[in-house]
C-alpha cells in the first residue's frame, strides 16, 4: 500500500469527493485507511455505568485507499506514488507528477 499514516490525501470518490484531510490509520490487510473529516458515520450509543454517556458519536470510518490519492508536498497537487532507489540504496516514495521525494 502506497499510503501511509499522516499523509495529506484528498477523497477522490464517493460523498466526500473534494475533500482533503490527514490519515489516521491505514489498515493494508484490507486496503483501507481511515482519514480525519472523510467518510463520517453516526454510531448510536448505549449508556454505560461509570464509562460513557449514550448519545450519537459521529466517527470516521474506513474508506478503500483506492478512493484516496496522496497530495504532493512539492507541487500540492494530487498525485499517485512511485518507488525509486536512491543514491545511498534506500527505496523512496515518488511522485508521478513532479519527480521528487514524498516525505
Amino acid at each position: 500500500m502506497r499510503i501511509r499514516k499522516n499523509d495529506l490525501v484528498v477523497a477522490i470518490k464517493g460523498k466526500d469527493r473534494g475533500k482533503q484531510g490527514k490519515v489516521q490509520r491505514a489498515l493494508p490487510k484490507e486496503s483501507r485507511v481511515v482519514v480525519e473529516g472523510i467518510s463520517m458515520i453516526s454510531k448510536h450509543s448505549k449508556a454505560r455505568p461509570g464509562t460513557r454517556q449514550a448519545g450519537i458519536v459521529h466517527r470516521e470510518s474506513p474508506i478503500h485507499v483506492s478512493n484516496v490519492m496522496i497530495i504532493c508536498t512539492h507541487c500540492n497537487k494530487p498525485a499517485r506514488v512511485g518507488y525509486k532507489l536512491l543514491e545511498d540504496k534506500t527505496k523512496a516514495r515518488v511522485c508521478k507528477r513532479c519527480q521528487e521525494v514524498i516525505e
